[in-house]
């Protein structure tokens, strides 16, 4: 199968590819600039940007299935609407391809009016994507462990720069993380399961943990013990500037991501494993496979 990669050089991508190419399917990645793209062998690399139409000629031609995997929280407040133009017109250029399927990572939560502008955008991309005339497979997460990921990179330099941390209440907010090898067996499992299609479903790890059990696991793991002492008066807003002085996340990225940290992100339903099967790997396994990594980086 004919597969393109959307956002094929960012966290995702980078280990999706090569499991694509590794299951036997012809894969194109589309990247922006690809000079700074370092492909798997067989891979074919393209360049285009989802916010420019023009240069997306030619770039869906005869492909089966695309992956959505891009985001736009580095371009900071504007992130929402650059999203949504950006899902336009990549359901545009799929659909007046012929793409048969098309599979998006969004991110897990409820469908209240309570979600963060963060999971709000998320949803809309889902909307935006279900228009396109092909059966779109959308897949929820929380915060997926592995390196490079922005929202386990904050939990980590968190863990391994304080030893006491006031915190908000959010800390108490449960959260179902996933291993990103995890995230990535679901992630093709789907492309090869037909039964998918047009359907959603939530994905996670074995267990549901609070953002200060993270935290204080993630801590000992680094050989560290971690205080966690959660006060009422830190609001989202204060906690974003508290973060910007602890850490060297980005901003752009990590504020929108603090503000939905009042959202339960927990997958409530299991019906993904009828139809792939994942041996789910446990939190401190998956953060050791990050530290691990990014000390080999």
């Amino acid at each position: 199968m004919r597969v393109l990669v959307t956002g094929a050089s960012g966290f995702i991508g980078h280990h999706l590819v090569p499991a694509l190419v590794a299951a036997g399917h012809d894969v194109r990645a589309l990247v922006r600039e690809s000079s700074r793209y370092d492909p798997p062998a067989g891979v074919e690399v393209v360049e285009g940007d989802l916010l420019e139409p023009a240069s997306l000629a030619g770039v869906f031609a005869d492909v089966d299935a695309a992956y959505y995997l891009v985001h736009s929280m580095q371009a900071g407040e504007a992130f929402a609407e650059r999203d949504r133009m950006a899902a336009h017109h990549f359901a545009d250029a799929a659909a007046g391809a012929g793409v048969s399927r098309v599979i998006y990572l969004s991110g897990l939560g409820g469908e209240d009016d309570e979600l963060s502008e963060h999971l709000r955008s998320r949803r809309e991309v889902e909307s935006v994507l279900r228009d396109g005339g092909y059966e779109l497979t959308v897949l929820r997460a929380a915060i997926v462990v592995g390196a490079g990921s922005t929202g386990f990179e904050v939990v980590r330099q968190l863990a391994a720069r304080l030893p006491v941390m006031v915190t908000p209440k959010w800390v108490r907010t449960p959260c179902q993380p996933i291993a990103v090898a995890d995230v990535v067996t679901y992630l093709a499992g789907v492309l090869d399961a037909p039964e998918t299609a047009g359907e959603v479903y939530e994905i996670g790890g074995p267990e549901v943990l609070t953002y200060q059990e993270m935290m204080e696991r993630t801590a000992a793991l680094m050989g560290r013990r971690l205080h966690v002492v959660p006060v009422p008066v830190l609001s989202p807003t204060l906690s974003t500037y508290w973060i910007d002085l602890v850490t060297d996340a980005p901003r752009s990225v990590v504020h929108p991501l603090v503000h939905g940290l009042k959202n339960p992100v927990v997958a409530d339903d299991d019906a993904i494993r009828e139809h792939v099967t994942v041996e789910l790997t446990p939190f401190d396994d998956a953060v050791r496979a990050a530290l691990a990594a990014e000390d080999d980086a």
